[in-house]
């Protein structure tokens, strides 16, 4: 084997690494920042859990939140069922945007 041809391989294995890292990099950023549609599962849920209580031993209730639309289940251990559905749903203090209007001096 030439010392050119080892030359070349090295080279090779090193572009590999420098892509693969960089690759690597840019997923990382991309999980941590939360890109919508570029990894599965980043994208705008419809779908949510809004609340739950343990209100016994082998009984919880859930709020889910769908499209704007709240839903309360009973889930317990012979299954779920829908206590009560349609709740318009709340915002919650973390969800809205508050834009305050300056103070007009007198």
């Amino acid at each position: 084997m030439r010392a050119m041809d080892v030359l070349d391989i090295g080279r090779y294995f090193a572009s590999l690494l420098l892509v693969g890292g960089l690759l690597g990099v840019a997923w990382l950023a991309a999980r941590r920042f939360g890109v919508p549609g570029v990894l599965p599962g980043t994208a705008q849920k419809r779908l949510s859990v809004v609340e739950t209580l343990m209100i016994g031993p082998r009984h919880k209730l859930f709020l889910l939140r769908r499209d704007g639309v709240e839903h309360l289940l009973l889930v317990g251990p012979n299954g779920a069922s829908v206590v009560e559905n349609g709740i318009p749903a709340q915002q919650r203090a973390d969800e809205t945007q508050l834009t305050l209007a300056p103070e007009t001096a007198a």
